[in-house]
């Protein structure tokens, strides 16, 4: 929180105002009467004024106040201010920044007004890569938003990343852009500026349009908690942890429709599936079997009951049965299982 008092220093710089001129920048930053911001327009109705003849009164207000002798009677504040943004590394995302000052939306609107006073501080507007933030410091405002556009490109395509290992990764590149680096505080700030970046239901971080971070349907949403799992699971399973551990709806048939459409999941077992990213290759049973019959050689039969079962969830008399396809396998001299 602010180690100032945001409303009442601001108030003793709007005091030095004229009345119209301060009736005018306490409605732009909703710091009077009205706690929200208006704009040019509903101003100038208001007034029976202009947009632009409204945007130079608030122009000269500040200024004004900005060649006041508070300006340096109040630099401890300002100082405060630049203290909490550099120990984010020199940027922060404006909404986070303020709400972690301020200890009301009223004090939100104080303390933006008073960056907005201060020369030392600069709002960076929303752009395609980036949110509303605020900077104390070009060259660490450069290097934030550097490091995030490499940070961008290098996690575009990548699986979800732990918390811990985007931090690390973003602290990394800034290394070569800052030698002296950041600290924790900076990395989570320079993180939170980014719009391209998001954090997924389960905790993994990627870029905001994947389906891991942002699941556009059902098949997104049991990859994501199939992929938490780590294993096969039925997909009873696969239902109940999508309205548990994501807190969506979900249909026990719809899922296993789904599950039964995506090439991204193997049916590996009866109603049990399994991503094909880990391995698992899609086909009947039998299938299986020839495909390692094909890539290995002929195998004795315990140890090829033993790759299919790393393949299948399936009962050893299974595949037993299917050996006994005479026109698929034959049992060579040596005992070996082989390809008719």
């Amino acid at each position: 929180m602010a180690s100032f008092n945001p409303v009442k220093t601001s108030e003793e710089f709007l005091g030095a105002l004229p009345k119209r001129v301060r009736d005018v920048i306490e409605r732009r930053f909703g710091i009077g009467k009205s706690k929200d911001r208006k704009t040019l327009e509903a101003i100038g109705a208001s007034y029976g004024i202009t947009r632009e003849r409204v945007r130079q009164i608030e122009s000269h207000g500040l200024k004004k106040l900005r060649s006041h002798d508070f300006m340096k009677e109040k630099q401890d504040v300002f100082e405060a201010l630049k203290g909490e943004l550099n120990k984010r590394g020199g940027v922060a995302e404006e909404e986070g920044f303020l709400s972690s000052l301020a200890k009301s939306p009223e004090e939100k609107n104080h303390i933006r007004f008073l960056l907005t006073l201060s020369e030392d501080f600069k709002r960076h507007k929303e752009d395609d890569e980036f949110k509303h933030r605020w900077s104390s410091d070009d060259k660490l405002a450069s290097a934030a938003h550097e490091t995030l556009k490499v940070l961008h490109k290098e996690i575009s395509g990548a699986e979800p990343l732990e918390e811990k290992e985007i931090k690390a990764k973003l602290a990394s590149i800034a290394e070569t852009k800052l030698p002296e680096g950041i600290g924790e505080e900076a990395t989570a700030s320079w993180l939170s500026v980014s719009k391209l970046i998001a954090k997924n239901a389960l905790g993994g971080w990627g870029l905001a349009d994947s389906p891991h971070i942002s699941p556009r349907g059902v098949r997104d949403l049991a990859f994501l908690v199939m992929k938490q799992h780590g294993s096969p699971m039925h997909f009873s399973e696969v239902t109940q942890a999508i309205k548990k551990n994501l807190s969506e709806p979900a249909h026990l048939q719809t899922v296993h429709n789904e599950l039964i459409k995506d090439d991204r999941f193997v049916l590996v077992g009866r109603g049990l599936y399994a991503l094909h990213e880990w391995g698992y290759q899609p086909g009947t049973l039998k299938d299986i079997m020839k495909n390692i019959l094909t890539s290995a050689g002929p195998l004795p039969k315990e140890r090829l009951i033993e790759k299919i079962l790393k393949e299948r969830h399936v009962k050893t008399a299974t595949i037993l049965i299917n050996l006994q396809d005479k026109k698929s396998f034959k049992t060579l001299e040596d005992g070996s299982v082989a390809l008719v």
